[in-house]
């Protein structure tokens, strides 16, 4: 006198698909963590080109303060002789070690300013940012 329950053509088929459900979600388990990688093995590429984009500035930076340091000292050396070379180091940020030369001729003033750029970025070296302005001498000797 059991009851025996009553299975239709689809039941068989939902069944099967419960199936493929469980083995789904067991094969999940073993994916989980696998973007975590990725991602961390990412990182690297990621540093390098943000040291990169860094160092792009820096170097612009240092370039921008040997221009403005070389127009200094050549328009102070024309205008008060022998001072020009103190205020082209005096004209750049203090953390920067420039080389200042100052030449004059008998009618303009040539301020030539050498400064080291520092590298962040590993292994790569970085020619110094040099710059050379010229100026007319408002007193010509001569």
């Amino acid at each position: 006198m059991g009851h025996r329950p009553c299975t239709l053509p689809g039941d068989r088929d939902r069944d099967r698909g419960r199936d493929r459900d469980r083995g789904r979600d067991r094969d999940r388990g073993r994916d989980r963590g696998q973007v975590a990688l990725e991602y961390i093995g990412f990182i690297p590429v990621l540093l390098f080109v943000a040291l990169c984009g860094i160092q792009l500035g820096w170097v612009g930076y240092v370039h921008q303060q040997a221009e403005t340091a070389a127009r200094t000292a050549a328009r102070v050396e024309a205008r008060n002789p022998g001072a020009g070379s103190a205020a082209g180091r005096a004209a750049i940020s203090s953390g920067l070690d420039a080389t200042v030369e100052v030449a004059s001729n008998s009618d303009a003033v040539t301020a030539t300013v050498s400064i080291p750029v520092k590298s962040i970025v590993p292994g790569l070296s970085i020619d110094p940012a040099t710059a050379t302005a010229v100026m007319p001498d408002d007193d010509p000797k001569g």
